[in-house]
């Protein structure tokens, strides 16, 4: 299915709506997201099809995240900035994916394998790292991965949230995730 910019706009709203309003209806949701139910309707048909789509969506933003982050390009911190920057592009799908992860984690099994592609890219990422000598190899690259996607999807939370300015979000997560939040001493 090719999607137009504006279904991607809707898709982009209608993942907001649902994940600030998970038991709204399909009028609402259409209220939220600023079309009339009948175009939701023509959209997706029904709300669980609205999710499906959401997913496929989200899998297609994922992938658009991976290559425009260009990983396997060295120098490797140029790439890690360039996928913060990249999934911060896509907060609203970024929201919905971790509000429909929550919701799928009681299966740990089939979540994992759903996400395989995504976790596999980031994990060669960090350990092509520390191959290279970039990041510290006493912990491993899953971990990495781990803590990485973790206070990255935190950070979108914490900014639907207010606890979190937008406008600092990708500063704040290189510098958190690169040199921990131990205050370095000054050198004098």
């Amino acid at each position: 299915m090719t999607l137009t910019a504006h279904d991607e706009r809707l898709l982009n709203a209608l993942a907001v709506a649902i994940v600030d309003r998970p038991r709204a209806t399909l009028k609402e949701l259409a209220e939220s997201a600023g079309v009339s139910k009948a175009t939701l309707h023509r959209f997706c048909g029904t709300r669980d099809n609205l999710v499906q789509m959401l997913e496929g969506y989200g899998h297609s933003v994922i992938r658009k995240i991976l290559e425009a982050a260009e990983l396997q390009q060295d120098p490797s911190l140029d790439a890690l900035r360039r996928l913060i920057a990249e999934h911060l592009k896509h907060r609203d799908m970024l929201a919905f994916l971790i509000f429909q992860f929550r919701t799928e984690s009681l299966d740990v099994e089939t979540a994992t394998e759903r996400w395989s592609y995504y976790i596999d890219a980031v994990d060669a990422f960090f350990l092509r790292g520390q191959q290279n000598g970039v990041f510290r190899i006493d912990i491993t690259a899953a971990v990495f991965t781990e803590l990485f996607l973790s206070m990255l999807y935190g950070m979108v939370d914490a900014e639907r949230y207010g606890r979190a300015a937008s406008s600092s979000s990708a500063s704040v997560l290189e510098r958190l995730f690169l040199q921990g939040a131990l205050v370095q001493a000054q050198a004098g």
